[in-house]
């Protein structure tokens, strides 16, 4: 008996139709194995080939009889109990479940659901022959389900919009796009066959696409972004090689722009006007057209000024927006200078022309610039302006004259000047010309000076409606003058009357004036006593000093010496000065000796000027003792009109209230009223002098006048004091209100004590209060309540 039989797949469902018979073969024949038999009847006994290859069982994608024979499985193998048939794989025990299954009897395999071949275009499974307790019969064989593939898929555009983009100009064949579409059939068959083509274009007929390809490309010229800057082509693609199904999209061809077109100016000509002293600002606009794309390179202007402009007082620049050129003054532009411009412009693109682009003249314009005049202020042609004038100058001395200039020269204005400035009030302006002069003298040494420079600000304004004003700085050096000469210091001194003895006496000068009219200053002998040189001699020390000693002995004694000392200003101020000096014997330290016996001796042979010396002092002495009993009379002298008189009618036991501060009709009696009337607390010995002004007083200030104006009535006694407040705080000749007061004249001695021995005790208890009684009659009271 043969090996086991290999199971065999059957034929197709057609097949069976044809009579195929799979069953066991003809009586007598060995059992063969599971078979398909694909035989056809013989004459006379024959055994039937044996079909070892099973071709793929083919079945045509959506079939809609369901189910579907496709096969049936035949075993040789035939057991008493029969066989059972069985099939695994995809379709059946895997997924996609259920689209396969198999009779178990009869081994007989069914389609059950539509196949779609672009899922699953084949299929594998295992065929099984079991018998009834589950043993293997046969060996599994393979069998190969493939799905025929239908027409059943159109043809898909990858995009629904495609974008191309292809310069104006173009020449023909120049790529431009590629549509690109795919089918979802067999692409070995028909039904994936694309063929693609224009449905719709326009009427210019300028693409063309490649049936096969999908690449659009030009097919003439005349392609002109200023006429139509956008085409919408509609294609198709078809498969079944163009004769099946069919899909639409669009293309959407863009044409790019080129400088094609140049720019071109509206008009030939453009007139604008402009204020003169004007920078900074614009003046017009100068229009122009370009046909090419907007906002592109091709189309964005740029401006030059060929001619008119040499100074390069005017600019134009591109409007992005609007592509205008934009006409600006740079530079203040004077009318009186010039008062109208031509200026040539040209207008040129940001990119090169292309060489297709035609011929213009339009590119060139002229501009007519009109400048317009305006009332413009005078100027100071020096500002600002320095003079110099001699300390002490008389009042009307000419300093200068401060004229300005109106540059309005084609308008007829007059200036007038005046005075802004001048702090000190030391100037006269002439309002017509600007000649200044001194109104009064000009000191060298003010606060109104910084160093030795006056600061004065004068104004030139024309005429003009509105008039404009020009601020000129008027500086004015105070020159020093040598008017004064060297004063001698000291004017005494002691020397050694031998020359090997003591170092002399070191003299020195001060000078009013400042350098260089002062030091360095000389000093001599007066020629006047040539004798003098034989026993004094006088060497500079420095500029300020020199030293005065003796070059043979001298007898001890006062001795004066003319001396002459100028200084080096110019013209050089000299003056005689008188040297006392008192000579006497010197240890051989240089210390004087016997002092008061040189002076008893000296006494002897006085000379003119030291009588004068004495006398002078006597006389000095003599005032400053008639000074001081006019003090003490001062001092000594009662009051009669004080804050606490010592009226025995002023006398009041009672303490008063009062409710409104000032006073009333009702209590006249409660203080004396001329106590506030009288404005001087001073005795009339007392000196009121006028006082030295403050430092800190304004110049404006006035010293306030006095006396003060008397109240006319006792209720204006507020206003009075009020009067009297603003009168102390503005007086420049006293103190500041917060300051300490300091008072020269304090009046006569009180008829009291001192109070200082009233903090003078720790208790009540151990203070006396007696010496009240002494302080007057307003204290009496107080002395009889407190006192022991």
């Amino acid at each position: 008996m043969e090996s086991p039989c290999l199971l065999a797949l059957c034929l197709l469902a057609p097949l069976w139709a044809q009579g195929i018979n799979l069953s066991q073969g003809e009586a007598g024949l060995p059992a063969s194995p599971l078979v398909l038999y694909p035989w056809r009847q013989r004459a006379g006994p024959s055994r039937v080939k044996r079909a070892w290859v099973i071709p793929p069982i083919s079945v045509s994608e959506n079939h809609k009889r369901i189910p579907h024979l496709l096969v049936q499985i035949k075993s040789d193998k035939q057991l008493p109990g029969g066989v059972i048939y069985s099939i695994k794989g995809p379709g059946v025990d895997e997924e996609p479940l259920g689209i396969f299954s198999i009779d178990k009897l009869s081994g007989k395999v069914f389609l059950n659901t539509m196949l779609d071949r672009e899922k699953n275009d084949r299929f594998r499974l295992r065929a099984f022959a079991l018998d009834l307790g589950g043993a293997t019969l046969e060996d599994p064989t393979d069998l190969e389900i493939v799905v025929v593939d239908q027409n059943d898929n159109r043809p898909l555009f990858q995009q629904e919009v495609f974008t191309g983009h292809v310069v104006e100009g173009a020449v023909p064949g120049t790529y431009v796009l590629k549509a690109e579409a795919t089918d979802a059939d067999d692409p070995d068959t028909d039904n994936a066959a694309l063929r693609y083509s224009i449905l719709e274009q326009g009427s210019a007929g300028l693409f063309s696409i490649n049936e096969t390809t999908g690449e659009i490309r030009t097919v003439q010229v005349g392609l002109d972004r200023e006429v139509v800057s956008v085409y919408n082509l509609t294609l198709q693609v078809a498969d079944m090689s163009g004769d099946g199904l069919t899909t639409t999209a669009t293309a959407v061809i863009y044409v790019d722009d080129i400088n094609d077109n140049p720019p071109e100016f509206t008009k030939p000509e453009f007139s604008v006007e402009v204020l003169e002293n004007t920078s900074g600002v614009d003046i017009g606009r100068l229009l122009v057209h370009d046909k090419d794309l907007p906002g592109s390179p091709n189309w964005l202007a740029r401006f030059t000024i060929l001619e008119g402009d040499p100074d390069g007082s005017f600019a134009i620049r591109t409007d992005p927006r609007t592509n205008d050129g934009v006409l600006s003054v740079v530079k203040a532009l004077d009318h009186e200078g010039r008062d109208h411009f031509a200026l040539t412009v040209s207008v040129q693109n940001q990119n090169q022309l292309h060489p297709s682009a035609p011929q213009t003249t339009g590119a060139l314009a002229m501009v007519q610039v009109q400048v317009q005049d305006v009332n413009e202020a005078p100027f100071f042609p020096e500002n600002p302006r320095l003079a110099s004038v001699a300390e002490g100058a008389p009042p009307g001395t000419e300093l200068t004259t401060f004229s300005a200039s109106d540059p309005d020269t084609r308008q007829l204005q007059a200036l007038s000047y005046s005075l802004a400035y001048d702090p000190a009030d030391w100037l006269r302006l002439d309002l017509r010309s600007g000649r200044l002069q001194t109104k009064q003298e000009l000191p060298r040494r003010s606060p109104f000076l910084q160093g030795s420079w006056y600061t004065a600000v004068i104004l030139a304004s024309d005429n003009a409606e509105p008039p404009r004003t020009a601020t000129g700085t008027l500086s004015i050096e105070i020159l020093e003058v040598n008017d004064h000469g060297p004063a001698l210091l000291p004017l005494t001194g002691i020397v050694c009357s031998e020359p090997s003895k003591g170092r002399g006496l070191l003299l020195s000068a001060m000078d009013e004036d400042l350098p260089p009219q002062a030091e360095p200053f000389h000093f001599r002998l007066s020629p006047a006593a040539p004798q003098l040189a034989h026993n004094w001699s006088l060497s500079q020390l420095n500029a300020t000093h020199a030293v005065l000693a003796v070059l043979v002995p001298v007898p001890a004694g006062l001795h004066s010496l003319p001396l002459l000392l100028s200084d080096s200003g110019t013209p050089r101020q000299e003056r005689a000065q008188l040297l006392n000096v008192s000579v006497c014997p010197c240890d051989e330290g240089g210390s004087c000796q016997a002092s008061a016996a040189a002076a008893s001796t000296a006494g002897a042979g006085l000379s003119f000027g030291a009588l004068m010396i004495i006398l002078s002092s006597i006389i000095l002495l003599l005032s400053l003792a008639l000074l001081a009993a006019m003090r003490e009379r001062c001092q000594r002298r009662p009051r009669h009109k004080g804050l606490l008189g010592s009226s025995q009618d002023d006398l009041r036991d009672n303490i008063l209230n009062y409710d409104e501060q000032g006073g009333g009709e009702e209590d006249q009696g409660a203080y004396d009223i001329n106590q506030l009337r009288n404005p001087d607390f001073f005795p009339p010995p007392c000196p009121r002098g006028k006082q030295p002004i403050r430092r800190d007083a304004p110049y404006s200030y006035a010293t306030p006048p006095f006396p003060r104006k008397l109240p006319a009535s006792p209720s204006d006694i507020e206003d009075f004091i009020n009067e009297g407040l603003e009168a102390a705080n503005s007086d420049p000749n006293v103190p500041p209100y917060d300051t300490a007061l300091i008072y020269d004249c304090e009046g006569s001695g009180s008829v009291a004590g001192s109070l200082s021995s009233i903090v003078s005790s720790l208790t009540d208890g151990d203070q006396d209060y007696d010496y009240l009684s002494e302080w007057g009659p307003r204290f009496r009271r107080l002395a009889d309540l407190y006192g022991h």
